[in-house]
Protein backbone atom coordinates (compact mmCIF):
# COMPACT_ATOMS: atom_id res chain seq x y z
CA UNK A 1 0.00 0.00 0.00
CA UNK A 2 2.74 1.98 0.78
CA UNK A 3 4.19 1.59 -2.85
CA UNK A 4 2.55 4.12 -5.39
CA UNK A 5 4.42 7.22 -2.11
CA UNK A 6 8.08 5.40 -2.66
CA UNK A 7 7.29 5.48 -6.27
CA UNK A 8 6.43 9.00 -6.36
CA UNK A 9 9.73 9.55 -4.61
CA UNK A 10 11.90 7.71 -6.66
CA UNK A 11 10.36 8.98 -10.12
CA UNK A 12 11.94 11.82 -9.15
CA UNK A 13 15.28 10.80 -9.77
CA UNK A 14 17.00 10.46 -12.51
CA UNK A 15 15.85 6.63 -13.69
CA UNK A 16 18.86 4.99 -13.34
CA UNK A 17 19.98 6.64 -10.12
CA UNK A 18 16.15 5.42 -8.65
CA UNK A 19 16.67 2.01 -10.00
CA UNK A 20 20.14 1.61 -8.32
CA UNK A 21 18.75 2.80 -4.84
CA UNK A 22 16.26 0.45 -4.93
CA UNK A 23 18.17 -2.14 -5.80
CA UNK A 24 20.53 -1.28 -2.95
CA UNK A 25 17.80 -1.42 -0.40
CA UNK A 26 16.44 -5.16 -1.49
CA UNK A 27 20.42 -6.18 -1.60
CA UNK A 28 20.82 -5.04 1.96
CA UNK A 29 17.67 -6.39 3.06
CA UNK A 30 18.53 -10.08 1.51
CA UNK A 31 21.71 -9.77 3.24
CA UNK A 32 19.87 -9.95 6.82
CA UNK A 33 18.35 -13.23 7.14
CA UNK A 34 15.47 -11.63 9.77
CA UNK A 35 14.89 -8.61 6.87
CA UNK A 36 14.84 -11.69 3.95
CA UNK A 37 12.57 -13.61 6.21
CA UNK A 38 9.99 -10.51 6.93
CA UNK A 39 9.87 -9.78 3.08
CA UNK A 40 9.45 -13.08 2.63
CA UNK A 41 6.24 -13.12 4.83
CA UNK A 42 4.43 -10.25 3.54
CA UNK A 43 5.04 -10.94 -0.33
CA UNK A 44 5.24 -14.99 -0.71
CA UNK A 45 2.47 -16.47 -1.97
CA UNK A 46 2.33 -19.39 0.84
CA UNK A 47 -0.04 -21.66 -1.81
CA UNK A 48 1.56 -20.90 -5.13
CA UNK A 49 1.36 -24.04 -7.46
CA UNK A 50 4.89 -25.66 -8.14
CA UNK A 51 5.81 -26.09 -12.24
CA UNK A 52 7.73 -28.40 -14.21
CA UNK A 53 9.96 -26.57 -17.04
CA UNK A 54 13.03 -27.60 -18.34
CA UNK A 55 13.56 -30.55 -16.40
CA UNK A 56 13.61 -27.66 -13.44
CA UNK A 57 10.70 -27.69 -10.55
CA UNK A 58 9.82 -23.58 -10.00
CA UNK A 59 8.02 -22.88 -7.07
CA UNK A 60 5.48 -20.88 -9.33
CA UNK A 61 5.36 -19.43 -12.44
CA UNK A 62 6.32 -16.21 -11.86
CA UNK A 63 10.06 -15.08 -12.49
CA UNK A 64 11.92 -12.07 -12.78
CA UNK A 65 13.69 -10.85 -15.73
CA UNK A 66 17.25 -10.31 -17.03
CA UNK A 67 17.95 -6.49 -16.68
CA UNK A 68 16.72 -5.60 -13.35
CA UNK A 69 19.95 -6.94 -11.45
CA UNK A 70 22.48 -6.97 -13.97
CA UNK A 71 25.30 -8.16 -11.74
CA UNK A 72 24.07 -9.87 -9.05
CA UNK A 73 23.81 -7.77 -6.10
CA UNK A 74 20.33 -7.82 -4.86
CA UNK A 75 18.86 -11.41 -6.36
CA UNK A 76 18.86 -13.04 -2.76
CA UNK A 77 16.54 -10.18 -1.56
CA UNK A 78 14.33 -9.98 -4.81
CA UNK A 79 13.75 -14.04 -4.04
CA UNK A 80 12.04 -12.64 -1.00
CA UNK A 81 9.15 -10.86 -3.05
CA UNK A 82 8.32 -14.51 -4.11
CA UNK A 83 9.22 -14.55 -7.34
CA UNK A 84 9.50 -18.18 -8.80
CA UNK A 85 13.08 -18.01 -10.24
CA UNK A 86 15.34 -14.80 -10.65
CA UNK A 87 17.42 -14.25 -13.96
CA UNK A 88 20.47 -12.00 -13.32
CA UNK A 89 22.69 -10.27 -16.10
CA UNK A 90 23.08 -9.42 -18.91
CA UNK A 91 26.73 -10.93 -18.27
CA UNK A 92 29.14 -10.17 -20.38
CA UNK A 93 32.79 -11.94 -20.05
CA UNK A 94 34.46 -8.81 -18.74
CA UNK A 95 33.31 -5.39 -17.60
CA UNK A 96 32.16 -2.63 -19.82
CA UNK A 97 30.43 0.70 -19.22
CA UNK A 98 28.18 0.26 -21.42
CA UNK A 99 26.40 3.17 -23.67
CA UNK A 100 26.77 6.82 -22.60
CA UNK A 101 23.84 8.11 -20.19
CA UNK A 102 21.26 9.19 -20.31
CA UNK A 103 20.07 5.61 -21.44
CA UNK A 104 16.90 5.02 -19.36
CA UNK A 105 13.44 7.04 -19.71
CA UNK A 106 10.60 6.62 -18.48
CA UNK A 107 6.54 7.01 -20.67
CA UNK A 108 4.90 6.92 -16.65
CA UNK A 109 1.83 7.68 -18.59
CA UNK A 110 2.06 4.66 -21.01
CA UNK A 111 3.11 2.41 -17.77
CA UNK A 112 6.53 1.82 -20.32
CA UNK A 113 10.28 2.56 -20.51
CA UNK A 114 12.45 3.14 -23.15
CA UNK A 115 16.41 1.70 -22.06
CA UNK A 116 19.42 1.79 -24.31
CA UNK A 117 21.78 0.53 -21.26
CA UNK A 118 24.07 -1.99 -23.96
CA UNK A 119 25.22 -4.48 -21.30
CA UNK A 120 26.90 -2.28 -18.25
CA UNK A 121 28.77 -4.08 -15.62
CA UNK A 122 31.26 -5.62 -14.11
CA UNK A 123 32.19 -8.93 -15.92
CA UNK A 124 32.00 -12.32 -15.23
CA UNK A 125 34.15 -12.70 -12.57
CA UNK A 126 32.91 -10.02 -10.19
CA UNK A 127 28.98 -11.50 -10.73
CA UNK A 128 30.62 -14.90 -10.41
CA UNK A 129 31.62 -14.27 -6.44
CA UNK A 130 28.04 -13.22 -6.11
CA UNK A 131 26.13 -16.30 -6.86
CA UNK A 132 28.12 -18.29 -4.86
CA UNK A 133 27.54 -19.05 -1.06
CA UNK A 134 24.40 -19.82 0.07
CA UNK A 135 20.87 -19.76 -1.64
CA UNK A 136 17.37 -18.84 -0.39
CA UNK A 137 15.37 -22.34 0.05
CA UNK A 138 14.11 -22.98 -3.15
CA UNK A 139 14.41 -20.39 -5.74
CA UNK A 140 15.85 -21.05 -9.07
CA UNK A 141 18.59 -18.92 -10.56
CA UNK A 142 19.23 -18.24 -13.86
CA UNK A 143 21.77 -15.90 -15.53
CA UNK A 144 21.35 -14.13 -19.09
CA UNK A 145 24.95 -14.07 -21.09
CA UNK A 146 25.83 -11.50 -23.62
CA UNK A 147 28.67 -11.49 -26.20
CA UNK A 148 31.51 -8.54 -25.04
CA UNK A 149 30.22 -5.11 -27.85
CA UNK A 150 33.96 -5.70 -28.90
CA UNK A 151 33.77 -9.12 -30.15
CA UNK A 152 33.34 -9.59 -33.97
CA UNK A 153 29.79 -11.65 -34.55
CA UNK A 154 31.94 -14.23 -35.73
CA UNK A 155 33.93 -14.89 -32.48
CA UNK A 156 30.68 -14.15 -30.18
CA UNK A 157 30.34 -18.06 -30.24
CA UNK A 158 33.63 -18.05 -27.76
CA UNK A 159 32.35 -15.05 -25.59
CA UNK A 160 29.36 -17.23 -24.91
CA UNK A 161 31.03 -20.42 -24.27
CA UNK A 162 33.58 -18.93 -22.23
CA UNK A 163 30.49 -17.57 -19.97
CA UNK A 164 28.63 -21.01 -19.87
CA UNK A 165 32.16 -22.60 -18.48
CA UNK A 166 31.96 -19.78 -15.37
CA UNK A 167 28.00 -19.56 -14.73
CA UNK A 168 27.21 -23.28 -15.53
CA UNK A 169 28.28 -24.52 -11.91
CA UNK A 170 26.63 -21.96 -10.39
CA UNK A 171 23.29 -21.34 -12.07
CA UNK A 172 20.09 -23.56 -12.69
CA UNK A 173 19.64 -22.34 -15.99
CA UNK A 174 21.42 -20.38 -18.45
CA UNK A 175 20.01 -17.72 -21.02
CA UNK A 176 21.58 -16.93 -24.59
CA UNK A 177 20.75 -12.90 -25.00
CA UNK A 178 21.23 -12.53 -28.75
CA UNK A 179 18.46 -9.88 -29.31
CA UNK A 180 18.94 -6.75 -27.39
CA UNK A 181 18.86 -3.88 -29.34
CA UNK A 182 21.54 -2.00 -27.47
CA UNK A 183 24.79 -3.74 -28.62
CA UNK A 184 25.37 -2.90 -32.32
CA UNK A 185 24.69 -6.10 -34.26
CA UNK A 186 23.86 -8.05 -31.71
CA UNK A 187 19.94 -8.68 -33.33
CA UNK A 188 22.20 -10.16 -36.26
CA UNK A 189 23.15 -13.60 -34.08
CA UNK A 190 19.90 -14.37 -34.66
CA UNK A 191 19.95 -14.79 -38.40
CA UNK A 192 20.93 -18.54 -39.59
CA UNK A 193 23.89 -17.61 -41.05
CA UNK A 194 25.41 -17.07 -37.58
CA UNK A 195 22.79 -18.57 -35.38
CA UNK A 196 23.66 -22.02 -37.16
CA UNK A 197 27.24 -21.79 -35.65
CA UNK A 198 26.72 -19.96 -32.25
CA UNK A 199 23.84 -22.96 -31.16
CA UNK A 200 26.30 -25.58 -32.14
CA UNK A 201 29.04 -24.79 -30.14
CA UNK A 202 27.15 -23.62 -27.35
CA UNK A 203 25.13 -26.94 -27.66
CA UNK A 204 29.13 -28.92 -28.00
CA UNK A 205 29.57 -26.73 -24.18
CA UNK A 206 26.53 -27.92 -22.71
CA UNK A 207 27.29 -31.52 -23.43
CA UNK A 208 30.58 -31.37 -21.91
CA UNK A 209 29.24 -29.04 -18.94
CA UNK A 210 27.31 -31.91 -18.20
CA UNK A 211 29.54 -34.45 -18.41
CA UNK A 212 32.10 -32.28 -15.92
CA UNK A 213 29.24 -31.30 -13.44
CA UNK A 214 27.50 -34.36 -13.55
CA UNK A 215 24.07 -32.46 -14.06
CA UNK A 216 22.50 -30.83 -17.44
CA UNK A 217 22.05 -27.38 -17.03
CA UNK A 218 19.59 -25.78 -19.53
CA UNK A 219 20.44 -23.09 -21.91
CA UNK A 220 17.35 -21.22 -23.32
CA UNK A 221 17.28 -18.73 -26.27
CA UNK A 222 16.06 -15.13 -25.94
CA UNK A 223 14.42 -13.37 -29.23
CA UNK A 224 13.59 -10.24 -30.24
CA UNK A 225 9.67 -9.43 -30.92
CA UNK A 226 10.77 -7.44 -34.09
CA UNK A 227 11.60 -10.24 -36.09
CA UNK A 228 9.82 -10.66 -39.14
CA UNK A 229 7.57 -13.84 -39.81
CA UNK A 230 9.92 -16.20 -41.69
CA UNK A 231 13.54 -14.58 -39.63
CA UNK A 232 11.29 -15.59 -36.34
CA UNK A 233 10.11 -19.30 -38.04
CA UNK A 234 13.84 -19.57 -38.64
CA UNK A 235 15.46 -18.68 -35.20
CA UNK A 236 12.84 -21.12 -34.00
CA UNK A 237 13.95 -24.44 -36.26
CA UNK A 238 17.54 -23.56 -35.39
CA UNK A 239 16.96 -23.10 -31.80
CA UNK A 240 15.07 -26.38 -32.11
CA UNK A 241 17.81 -28.01 -34.40
CA UNK A 242 20.73 -27.16 -31.86
CA UNK A 243 19.44 -29.07 -29.18
CA UNK A 244 19.01 -26.43 -27.01
CA UNK A 245 16.19 -26.45 -23.99
CA UNK A 246 13.55 -23.64 -24.63
CA UNK A 247 13.17 -19.72 -25.91
CA UNK A 248 12.56 -16.40 -23.88
CA UNK A 249 10.05 -14.33 -25.74
CA UNK A 250 10.58 -11.51 -25.90
CA UNK A 251 13.41 -8.94 -25.74
CA UNK A 252 12.67 -5.20 -25.98
CA UNK A 253 11.22 -3.68 -29.17
CA UNK A 254 12.64 -0.48 -31.53
CA UNK A 255 9.45 -0.19 -32.31
CA UNK A 256 6.52 2.64 -30.74
CA UNK A 257 3.25 1.12 -31.41
CA UNK A 258 1.28 3.05 -28.65
CA UNK A 259 3.72 5.61 -27.73
CA UNK A 260 5.16 7.35 -30.40
CA UNK A 261 3.27 10.78 -29.56
CA UNK A 262 5.15 10.87 -26.32
CA UNK A 263 7.77 13.23 -25.72
CA UNK A 264 10.51 10.73 -25.08
CA UNK A 265 9.41 8.25 -27.93
CA UNK A 266 12.34 9.27 -30.37
CA UNK A 267 15.24 8.32 -27.92
CA UNK A 268 17.09 5.04 -29.60
CA UNK A 269 16.86 2.10 -27.26
CA UNK A 270 13.79 -0.76 -26.61
CA UNK A 271 10.78 -0.21 -25.27
CA UNK A 272 9.19 -2.29 -22.29
CA UNK A 273 6.83 -2.36 -20.18
CA UNK A 274 2.54 -2.15 -21.27
CA UNK A 275 3.00 -0.54 -24.46
CA UNK A 276 5.32 -4.18 -25.55
CA UNK A 277 2.56 -6.31 -24.57
CA UNK A 278 0.20 -6.79 -26.82
CA UNK A 279 3.44 -7.22 -29.59
CA UNK A 280 5.15 -9.76 -27.02
CA UNK A 281 1.86 -11.86 -26.61
CA UNK A 282 1.95 -12.33 -30.68
CA UNK A 283 5.08 -13.38 -30.76
CA UNK A 284 5.12 -15.70 -27.94
CA UNK A 285 1.89 -17.48 -29.42
CA UNK A 286 3.74 -17.59 -32.96
CA UNK A 287 6.80 -19.01 -31.52
CA UNK A 288 4.30 -21.60 -29.36
CA UNK A 289 2.43 -22.46 -32.76
CA UNK A 290 5.56 -22.97 -34.79
CA UNK A 291 7.00 -24.95 -31.79
CA UNK A 292 4.00 -27.98 -31.77
CA UNK A 293 5.68 -28.34 -28.36
CA UNK A 294 9.09 -29.12 -29.17
CA UNK A 295 10.54 -26.94 -26.25
CA UNK A 296 9.10 -24.98 -23.20
CA UNK A 297 9.12 -21.17 -23.80
CA UNK A 298 9.29 -18.24 -21.02
CA UNK A 299 7.12 -15.36 -22.09
CA UNK A 300 8.01 -11.66 -21.33
CA UNK A 301 6.83 -8.02 -22.39
CA UNK A 302 4.77 -5.58 -21.06
CA UNK A 303 3.74 -8.03 -17.82
CA UNK A 304 1.95 -5.36 -15.39
CA UNK A 305 -0.18 -7.67 -13.48
CA UNK A 306 -2.28 -10.45 -13.89
CA UNK A 307 -4.26 -9.97 -16.84
CA UNK A 308 -1.02 -10.07 -19.12
CA UNK A 309 0.43 -12.73 -17.06
CA UNK A 310 -3.35 -14.62 -18.12
CA UNK A 311 -2.39 -13.69 -21.51
CA UNK A 312 1.07 -14.92 -21.86
CA UNK A 313 -0.01 -18.45 -20.12
CA UNK A 314 -3.17 -18.68 -22.50
CA UNK A 315 -0.45 -18.00 -25.48
CA UNK A 316 1.55 -21.36 -24.39
CA UNK A 317 4.66 -20.00 -21.96
CA UNK A 318 5.06 -22.44 -19.55
CA UNK A 319 6.73 -19.54 -17.24
CA UNK A 320 6.27 -15.60 -16.90
CA UNK A 321 8.50 -12.91 -16.44
CA UNK A 322 8.65 -9.57 -15.07
CA UNK A 323 10.68 -6.45 -15.16
CA UNK A 324 8.97 -3.24 -15.94
CA UNK A 325 5.98 -3.99 -14.21
CA UNK A 326 8.32 -4.67 -10.95
CA UNK A 327 9.10 -0.80 -11.39
CA UNK A 328 5.34 0.33 -11.71
CA UNK A 329 3.86 -1.97 -9.42
CA UNK A 330 6.18 -2.44 -6.73
CA UNK A 331 7.40 -5.18 -4.53
CA UNK A 332 3.78 -6.66 -4.21
CA UNK A 333 3.66 -7.82 -8.10
CA UNK A 334 4.00 -11.55 -7.82
CA UNK A 335 1.81 -12.04 -4.91
CA UNK A 336 -0.89 -9.94 -7.01
CA UNK A 337 -0.21 -11.85 -10.20
CA UNK A 338 -0.27 -15.77 -8.19
CA UNK A 339 -3.70 -14.05 -6.42
CA UNK A 340 -5.03 -12.88 -9.65
CA UNK A 341 -4.39 -16.06 -11.62
CA UNK A 342 -5.63 -18.05 -8.76
CA UNK A 343 -8.97 -15.80 -9.36
CA UNK A 344 -9.09 -16.06 -13.12
CA UNK A 345 -8.76 -20.11 -13.21
CA UNK A 346 -11.85 -20.28 -10.69
CA UNK A 347 -13.79 -18.14 -12.86
CA UNK A 348 -13.44 -19.96 -16.15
Amino acid sequence: MLYPLTRSVLFRLEPERAHALALKAIARAGAIPPLRAALAAQYSARDAQPVEAFGIRFPNRIGLAAGYDKDGEGWRGLAALGFGHIEVGTVTPEPQPGNPRPRVFRLPEKRSVINRMGFPGRGAEWVAKRLGGSRPGGVVLGVNIGKQKSTPLENAVDDYTVLMDVFAPLADYLAINISSPNTPGLRQLQERHFLSGLLGGAAARKDLLEQDLGRRVPVLVKLAPDLEPDQLKTAVDVIVESGLDGIIATNTTIGRIGVDDHPVASEDGGLSGAALSELSTEILAAIVQHLGGALPVIGVGGVMGSKEAQEKLDAGADLVQVFTGLIYAGPGIVKEILGGLRSRGAAR
